[in-house]
């Protein structure tokens, strides 16, 4: 082989190692971590929404037992996907996917009305930082065992204000029980430092102050939407949830 040869076999191999195209590619996976005191069931709408514009969503139904059982469940689920990901938490589930969105196949990180901890931070001691105005002290109940639940009587307003009473009502009846533990557990190193996020501020959350919320999303970096919405947006503005999880999914490379 020639000298003009060699150069022009390097050059088409340099070219075909190049990922000048990929890189602008869209995520196709999503993977959605509900929060505490609801499952994953609630984010059908949002779902569909995802399904409809040709992304593959998935959805962890974590144990609620701990922060460490919780982030392998996501793990778990994670594992299973083909290829890049974007990870999605709502409230407890910010824990969640900060911790869990270390994994190689997470490529961006959408926090929904969520809790964005760093190092050494818990949910309770974030919480506890900038409590919900008028928020009442006995919304929680706790269990013998060391689980806590919202109080049926509190959970229309503290979760779902915007929701239809008889609907708000359900969810409190069926909520998930979350252990005290995956509540006090603290953070180690949060994906949102090396990998992009996206924040959803829900302005009317009666479950996490708003504020907290922009906070915690102006500490990150995150790019931040805000929506006039309770702390169930998933539900009562899908459009909205699905729209910055696209956004996020467009914008990432997809390797």
């Amino acid at each position: 082989m020639n000298r003009s040869n060699v150069l022009y076999a390097l050059l088409a191999l340099a070219a075909s190692a190049t990922p000048s195209a990929a890189w602008a590619d869209p995520v196709r996976n999503v993977v959605i971590v509900h929060g505490a005191f609801a499952d994953g069931s609630g984010w059908r709408k949002v779902s569909d929404l995802l399904t409809a514009k040709g992304l593959h969503v998935s959805i962890v139904q974590q144990p609620l037992t701990s922060l460490d059982d919780d982030v392998a469940a996501t793990r778990r689920i994670l594992a299973l996907q083909d290829g890049p990901t974007i990870l999605v938490g709502h409230s407890y589930g910010g824990m969640v996917v900060t911790a869990a969105g270390d994994d190689p196949k997470v490529t961006g990180l959408v926090y929904v009305a969520a809790f964005q901890p760093d190092r050494g931070e818990s949910l309770a001691n974030l919480a506890n930082s900038k409590p919900v105005t008028g928020a009442k002290p006995d919304a929680i109940e706790a269990t013998n065992d060391g689980f806590l639940s919202l109080a049926l009587a509190e959970f229309p307003a503290a979760f779902a204000a915007d929701l239809p009473k008889a609907e708000a009502a359900f969810m409190a009846r069926s909520q998930v029980f979350a252990a005290k533990v995956a509540f006090t557990q603290e953070a180690g190193e949060p994906a949102w430092k090396s990998k992009p996020s996206w924040a959803l501020v829900a302005t009317q959350d009666r479950s996490i102050n708003p504020d907290l919320e922009r906070e915690m999303a102006k500490r990150a970096g995150s790019t931040v939407r805000e929506v006039k919405a309770s702390h169930a947006v998933y539900l009562s503005r899908p459009a909205a949830v699905a729209a910055l999880i696209i956004e996020a999914a467009a914008k990432v490379p997809s390797r």
